[in-house]
């Protein structure tokens, strides 16, 4: 059976989602609001939401589970809708000194 992995949304992050207008397409997802909350076996991402649904472990709305292939879906009011994360963007490094001369 397939391996999820569960990934609990900060409440600093929370807060602000839950009262977001809905909006279609892919999620773009911040590794830096989410924590690691462990895996669940379940055969897809709404046999592992009905697995942990009624325990201390149950998803709420903005957290997000990963398949094993990578695939990623995070939970909202109308269901599991596909995500991605996204890596900050590298600053430019500075100039060298004796180019800003």
């Amino acid at each position: 059976m397939p391996t999820f992995r569960v990934h609990r949304m900060k409440d600093g992050a929370r807060q602000p989602f839950r009262w977001a207008p809905h909006t279609s397409g892919v999620m773009s997802l911040k590794p830096r609001d989410f924590a690691p909350a462990g895996e669940v076996e379940a055969r897809s991402f709404y046999d592992a939401w009905m697995s942990l649904r009624g325990t201390e472990g149950s998803l709420d709305i903005g957290d997000a589970l990963e398949a094993e292939s990578g695939e990623l879906r995070i939970c909202k009011y109308v269901g599991f809708e596909e995500a991605r994360w996204v890596a900050p963007e590298a600053r430019p490094a500075d100039e060298p000194a004796a180019a800003r001369s």
